[in-house]
């Protein structure tokens, strides 16, 4: 079978990343450990996901006109993935993240968005072919969210299939949902896109009707360690259970989660198949520190569920 051909568009960072005891409290300072300099950005590791998984990507992006910026070029296609689409934008520094990572494997992290803002609808149009050539266009909101919007248009006018990340949370238009055909929340994110609280099976599923009603298809929203709620349009729906390992570094989970995901999709996996491929992804992940450090290789992943049999 012929694999389909993926498009990601979105953020490129350098993450700056320390783990501490506790997450410090407004004014105090802590102590940390093991800091650490690593490439990340939601865009870019969803792109490192399915580059390492074996999927068939472009990477739409920018970066700054500086060394760390190239270095992220040059790692990118180490991992598989054409970055005909990026640019260095001259007089930009490459995007950064501050990331703290507490003992229980929590984080919180401030980004400065850099070369990210450059990603403009204009910018998008000079390589609006790379959408029209793809089978499937995934998404995140660390970029201007009018080129989110305009990259959904043009996916649509083309038969691209639209995957939306909603991270980081943030208001979406019922314009924008109304082109998306997957979208992937976590628990946070569900909750802000429909203001239902997802605690349980019934706001899950509470939730995701309501995404439905503005017209998306297939709804998956992941809920750490319990797995992911799966539901399609007009159908009942359901948690998909994760596999248990030992966390001790989050950070990356999701946007691997999602890389797998759709490079499962693409192979022609069924949904539930494809979830069980991007389940064991994040849960190799999840037990390495760091971001794209972090995220797994295909041969990787199929020994992990081999295991599981």
């Amino acid at each position: 079978m012929r694999m389909g051909k993926l498009t990601v568009m979105g953020s490129i960072n350098v993450d700056h990343i320390l783990n501490l005891k506790s997450f410090p409290q407004p004014g105090e300072t802590v102590q940390g450990t093991e800091y650490q300099v690593a490439f990340g950005g939601k865009g870019a590791n969803q792109a490192v996901a399915a580059g390492r998984c074996g999927a068939d990507i472009t990477f739409i992006a920018c970066v700054g006109q500086d060394e760390v910026g190239e270095s992220v070029r040059q790692q990118l296609v180490k991992d598989n993935i054409n970055i005909s689409a990026i640019d260095a934008i001259t007089g930009e520094t490459t995007g950064v993240a501050l990331i703290f990572v507490n003992q229980l494997g929590e984080n919180v992290i401030g980004i400065s968005a850099g070369a990210n803002g450059a990603l403009t609808p204009t910018y998008l149009h000079r390589h609006e072919q790379v959408i029209k050539d793809a089978d499937a266009l995934l998404l995140q909101l660390e970029i201007p969210l009018d080129t989110v919007q305009f990259a959904a248009e043009v996916a649509k006018k083309y038969d691209t299939k639209v995957i939306l990340n909603p991270a980081p949370a943030q208001y979406i238009s019922d314009q924008l949902l109304s082109l998306v055909d997957i979208i992937t929340p976590n628990e946070t994110e569900a909750e802000y896109l429909t203001g239902v609280s997802v605690i349980n099976d019934a706001g899950a599923e509470k939730a995701a009707q309501l995404l439905h009603n503005k017209g998306i298809e297939t709804v998956i929203i992941t809920l750490g360690s319990r797995g992911v709620w799966h539901s399609e349009k007009g159908k009942q729906g359901k948690v998909v259970p994760g596999f248990q390992v030992k966390a001790i570094d989050t950070i990356a989970a999701g946007d691997t989660f999602n890389g797998a995901l759709v490079t499962g999709l693409l192979e022609g996996k069924e949904i539930l198949s494809a979830i069980r491929f991007a389940h064991a992804a994040a849960a190799i992940a999840v037990t390495r520190r760091g971001a794209q450090p972090s995220i797994p290789w295909r041969s990787e992943i199929d020994t992990f569920l081999v295991e599981q049999d």
